[in-house]
């Protein structure tokens, strides 16, 4: 595969993980229609459904890949045990220290708990490109969750400081968790098995593990035609589409790439919450979401300076785009 081949492919990874981002963006707004739905509830019928939808469509790719699935069972069980976690520390860490809180420990420190699996687990380096992005990136992302908290102060709710710190502790598991399964797919697809197939056991596995959950908190999901129009659109779009773009998405980019892409889902769920909940955004709030652009556009603009050590031998990530480009659906 040719210098420019390499290039295009890992473009369109990074764009299948921003979509999926903005899907994923859309999951608090519509969370709002269903207020009296608690966040486990929540939690299971998005990720739960999601999940077995996504090991329904990909039956047939999971079948032709059981052998090479059993053989890395260690990798599919990891992964769908986070999935399980995921979900529920994730609503659980914002309902209780809130969404400010919740979603800048969860998907902020996402990258570096990804980092740290893949330095550690892989062996991989990290790039100065990868580390100013993160930078960016968590600067953006703490900087607009900071400006929502400090608007919303003047509401009613007001969290206790255990209740807070036992959000930032569920908000820490979501962040790891989320990181164990983004690197549990990659690895699987890395590994000669397609991401559907790989995507659609990850996933349908940890739905099934949701199914319980689902069935003990699920009875307000369908108390109302509103609530189950919430739940059917949180199964199909953000987790259904949503990760069958991040699927397609870590075919391209390492999972430490595609967690920091995702780091565009606080920004989109910000932007989402002025124009249809008619909050306010302070001007920090948007010098966050700046930042968060910033961020993005470092690691997706191509880069142009090579060195001749670099023409005559692809970096590490670009012989693994190579690899596994052809394992793509």
């Amino acid at each position: 595969m040719s210098r420019v081949d390499r290039g295009r492919t890992a473009g369109i990874g990074a764009l299948c993980v921003l979509a999926a981002s903005v899907l994923w963006g859309t999951t608090g707004t519509a969370a709002t229609f269903a207020p009296d739905v608690g966040p486990l509830a929540i939690g299971a019928v998005a990720m739960g459904l999601g999940g077995l939808l996504q090991a329904l469509v990909a039956a047939p790719q999971i079948a032709r890949a059981a052998s090479r699935l059993r053989d890395q069972r260690g990798t599919v069980v990891l992964g769908a045990a986070s999935v399980a976690v995921y979900p529920l520390a994730f609503y659980s860490s914002m309902h209780l220290a809130g969404v400010a809180v919740g979603t800048v420990v969860s998907i902020g420190t996402a990258p570096l708990a990804s980092a740290l699996i893949e330095r550690v687990v892989d062996g991989r380096r990290l790039t100065r490109r990868w580390m100013l992005a993160a930078t960016l990136g968590l600067l953006g992302t703490v900087l607009l969750c900071v400006a929502e908290a400090a608007h919303a102060a003047g509401g009613t709710r007001q969290a206790s400081v255990t209740t807070t710190l036992l959000g930032i502790g569920l908000g820490l598991v979501a962040a790891a968790t989320y990181a164990l399964y983004s690197w549990a797919a990659h690895r699987l697809i890395t590994r000669q098995t397609r991401s559907r197939a790989a995507m659609g056991t990850v996933f349908g596995l940890g739905g099934l593990l949701l199914l319980p959950v689902l069935l003990a908190t699920g009875a307000p999901l369908v108390a109302s035609w509103s609530n189950a129009a919430v739940s059917a659109y949180m199964a199909l779009v953000p987790m259904f589409a949503g990760y069958v773009l991040f699927g397609w998405g870590l075919a391209h980019v390492p999972a430490s790439t595609a967690t920091t892409l995702s780091l565009l889902e606080p920004a989109v769920a910000a932007v989402l919450a002025v124009l249809v909940i008619g909050e306010r955004l302070p001007v920090a709030g948007w010098m966050g979401i700046a930042l968060v652009i910033a961020c993005l556009a470092v690691l997706t603009t191509p880069t142009h300076r090579r060195s001749r050590e670099q023409l005559r031998k692809p970096a590490d990530h670009d012989s693994e785009v190579t690899r596994i480009a052809s394992h793509a659906d």
